[in-house]
């Protein structure tokens, strides 16, 4: 397994198009404001899904949901929380490879001491003139370059 999908901020809209985007994926990771449980069943259609919880996700739904999530995908851990600003933890120290994140609706990619962290963006509804977008993650190449897939909206 070393292909990793991320979607983030659905808003309880999940487009065609991030499903294709998604599609070959071996693990998809949502990193919150999921908006309704029936996105996460549809995603699982594609890829077993960790999910956490964003500050839309309310409801008995979403308090099943947890605030923060660890992934191990063939020895590399990815850490994921919906607020980058929240973070309480060196990622480094902590042995992640991958920090993913949500919240800001802005696709980004950078690397910081060893860590890479992401944001795949909104795959919902369009927010101001954001691009709206999701992410693949190879990991069985290093160095591990994020590739964001614009959605035809």
């Amino acid at each position: 397994m070393s292909l990793v999908g991320f979607i983030s901020d659905t808003h309880g809209w999940l487009r065609p198009e991030a499903l294709r985007a998604l599609a070959g994926a071996d693990l998809i990771i949502h990193a919150g404001d999921v908006g309704k449980p029936e996105i996460l069943d549809a995603l699982r259609k594609i890829a077993p899904v960790v999910a956490i919880r964003g500050n839309v996700d309310k409801g008995p739904w979403g308090a099943d949901l947890p605030a923060t999530a660890v992934a191990n995908v063939d020895g590399i851990l990815i850490y994921v929380l919906h607020d980058l600003h929240e973070i309480d933890l060196d990622p480094a120290a902590a042995g992640f490879g991958v920090v993913v994140s949500g919240h800001s609706h802005q696709p980004r990619s950078e690397e910081r001491g060893g860590v890479l962290y992401v944001n795949p963006g909104s795959a919902g509804p369009r927010r101001f003139k954001l691009p709206v977008t999701v992410a693949r993650l190879n990991l069985s190449h290093k160095p591990w370059i994020a590739q964001f897939v614009t959605l035809d909206v």
